[in-house]
């Protein structure tokens, strides 16, 4: 390093000066630069909303994956197994299987599939 690159740097001596307190002033925002800060906060409010919406999606999503779907596939595979069952006895012994009312016979089902739950 010569000694001319050394003098090019100046010392501060943290002495205020006149053009310190110019450049104090220059620095502080203009009217039209505040409204350029308030669309910034606008687009973090959107990237927040965008946030909480992905957020209340993958909620969303966590709720049908662990209860609704296994709920649905219990629900309806006892279902499916009952009409199986129902069918094969048929075949197998020629019985008719008469059920009395439906609405109890849904009734339970949605019992039992929730009772293991």
């Amino acid at each position: 390093m010569s000694l001319g690159d050394s003098q090019s740097f100046m010392m501060d001596d943290g002495s205020p000066t006149l053009t310190d307190d110019f450049d104090s002033v220059d620095s502080l925002p203009d009217s039209a630069e505040s409204d350029d800060i308030d669309t910034e906060d606008e687009g973090v409010e959107e990237s927040d909303a965008e946030r909480e919406w992905k957020e209340s999606l993958q909620q969303l999503e966590l709720l049908l994956t662990m209860v609704v779907v296994p709920y649905l596939g219990k629900y309806f595979g006892r279902k499916c197994a009952y009409w199986g069952w129902a069918k094969f006895m048929e075949w197998k012994y020629p019985v008719d299987i008469v059920i009395t009312s439906k609405k109890t016979f849904k009734a339970v089902g949605a019992i039992e599939a929730a009772a293991m739950l």
